[in-house]
């Protein structure tokens, strides 16, 4: 059906280009890369003949994570792959947002799960997979869904997925040396030397702090890039006003469903739509998305200019 549309590595689609978040992944991108630069500096200092076995072994888990992104969510969120007979409402909005962006079309996906919610993943457009759960397919109506997808598929033509599973990476792997050194593993590498208390300390701090700065960046780049995609999917679609009653819905319907339900599915809060637990309280600068005020506030702003226009 697609055979008429860009080719899988072409760099342009219909949805609206957002230089914003170009500049976002790129700085944090580059801010990661500097920081990671350091850490592997400060690691070749302090370890010596033991950092080629941690390097190796990080690496290999982010090759893993990257190339089988798609499958490693799609397995954890309980994703199935479905054809267009098994969902054919779901294939249609599909078919259509994509013949309106003029993007390859990706694996389609359904996970049994009652919290309304939707994700995209995949290191590219060919690679990509947009999954919905069961709980989203029967609350929303289909201009409402349609808008979520619209969101979706915007994080795909934008390859902000693959720029958060790099981004990811750094994060991942200082997280896994600062619990090294909490559980003593350092103390096996240093030996009995006198610097081996030093090493026990120093290197799961200077871990830890590498794992909060890297964070912070994610989840700050992590924020902009849900508001470019409601953007982008809002104009891509003409119907902002349905992608707003979409994220009103979902975000009432989520506190109707079970706290072990909700508690399951907060991992994955970054891959969502809409986050399970908002965690207001721990304030926006550790939250994955924007609050709903200011994601409708913005939805509101180009429905707005819509109408002039």
């Amino acid at each position: 059906m697609h055979s008429s549309h860009s080719s899988p590595s072409s760099s342009s689609t219909r949805f609206a280009p957002d230089r914003g978040l170009t500049a976002r992944m790129v700085s944090t991108m580059f801010f990661i890369g500097l920081l990671y630069v350091v850490f592997v500096g400060v690691l070749l200092a302090l370890l010596r003949g033991a950092w080629p076995v941690i390097l190796l072994l990080a690496g290999g888990l982010f090759v893993a994570q990257f190339w089988f992104s798609d499958r490693i969510a799609a397995f954890s969120m309980g994703a199935r792959e479905v054809t267009p007979e098994q969902a054919p409402e779901l294939h249609g909005a599909v078919d259509r947002l994509c013949a309106l962006a003029d993007m390859p079309k990706p694996r389609v996906a359904i996970a049994d799960s009652d919290v309304p919610n939707a994700f995209a993943t995949g290191r590219n457009r060919k690679n990509s997979l947009v999954c919905a759960t069961t709980g989203l397919l029967r609350r929303l109506e289909p201009e409402e869904l349609e808008g979520v997808l619209a969101h979706e598929l915007s994080h795909v033509a934008h390859r902000d997925v693959a720029v958060m599973t790099i981004a990811s990476f750094l994060g991942v792997l200082a997280g896994v040396i600062t619990r090294v050194g909490l559980w003593g593993g350092f103390r096996r590498v240093g030996g009995r030397d006198s610097n081996t208390a030093v090493l026990v300390v120093l290197i799961p701090l200077i871990s830890a702090v590498v794992y909060a700065i890297s964070f912070l960046l994610t989840r700050m780049l992590s924020r902009y890039r849900e508001l470019s995609a409601d953007r982008a999917g809002a104009l891509l679609t003409g119907r902002p006003s349905a992608l707003a009653a979409a994220l009103t819905k979902i975000t009432g319907e989520m506190a109707r469903i079970p706290t072990r339900d909700l508690r399951q599915a907060e991992p994955f809060n970054a891959f969502y739509f809409a986050p399970a637990f908002s965690k207001e309280s721990f304030g926006r600068l550790l939250s994955s998305h924007p609050t709903l005020e200011q994601r409708l506030e913005q939805l509101g702003r180009i429905s707005a200019q819509l109408g002039r226009a």
